[in-house]
């Protein structure tokens, strides 16, 4: 993943302008006070140009926001130094990343845990949440459902037209990996004309089978599983769903 990101980091804002960030910000911290969990230190994997971290240290979260995108942080870190917020961000690799300590809740949000395309990175990813954890801590985290990679994403085309950006997206979905192809076009203006550039994704989908063996392999324990922003329980077509885990004080 050290590279699908290069260009798209600057657009990236733009195009996820329909993500309501404190609607998420309000979501997780319900997560933690119906799970009665503290949360003075967060951190978020996969934090993109950080608006989720951002939100959070407003509210008086102490964040560590780390990602593999040097150009995604260097646009997260921007964005922070101009709110006068103090967020630790760290360019590391969510399935081989080093702390100095502990935290009270993991989160990995907006389905980049199905960036993870192969088992060995799952499993690596869940053995350093579990290290990284203070006992009773949660890791909270999101999917796209394999319902909607083969009901909405699968071979399907996505367009917008903007004034400053343009973008297709097409996907080809392979039912026997799970694995789906993002082939995405951006034509981003600059000036009086437009510059191209081109991204390649890759995401898998896992059955909620496969998520609750890695999670028991993990030595975490799985305390609820809900829809997308409600804390309710998913159906089965649900488009995303939410994993909350526990480290057990033992």
């Amino acid at each position: 993943m050290s590279e699908i990101y290069n260009n798209f980091a600057y657009v990236y804002d733009k195009l996820t302008h329909d993500i309501d960030y404190k609607k998420w910000a309000d979501y997780v911290e319900s997560i933690i006070e119906k799970h009665k969990a503290e949360a003075s230190m967060i951190l978020e994997l996969g934090c993109g140009t950080g608006s989720f971290g951002i939100e959070m240290a407003r509210r008086g979260h102490e964040m560590i926001c780390l990602d593999l995108s040097t150009e995604m942080l260097d646009c997260a870190s921007e964005k922070a130094k101009k709110e006068g917020l103090d967020i630790l961000f760290l360019n590391q690799d969510m399935c081989n990343f080093e702390l100095y300590g502990t935290v009270d809740v993991i989160v990995c949000l907006l389905d980049s845990f199905n960036y993870l395309t192969r088992a060995s990175q799952v499993q690596k990813l869940f053995r350093l949440v579990h290290n990284y954890l203070n006992p009773n801590g949660l890791f909270i985290f999101d999917v796209n459902t394999q319902y909607k990679f083969e009901k909405v994403i699968s071979d399907n085309l996505f367009y917008e037209i903007g004034e400053e950006v343009t973008y297709l997206w097409e996907n080809r979905y392979n039912h026997k990996t799970k694995i789906a192809r993002f082939d995405l076009t951006f034509f981003v203006k600059q000036n009086k004309f437009y510059e191209r550039f081109d991204e390649m994704h890759f995401e898998r989908a896992y059955s909620n089978d496969e998520i609750i063996k890695f999670i028991d392999a993990s030595r975490l324990e799985l305390v609820s599983v809900y829809n997308e922003l409600r804390l309710k329980k998913p159906t089965e077509k649900s488009n995303r769903n939410f994993y909350i885990c526990r480290k057990v004080n033992i």
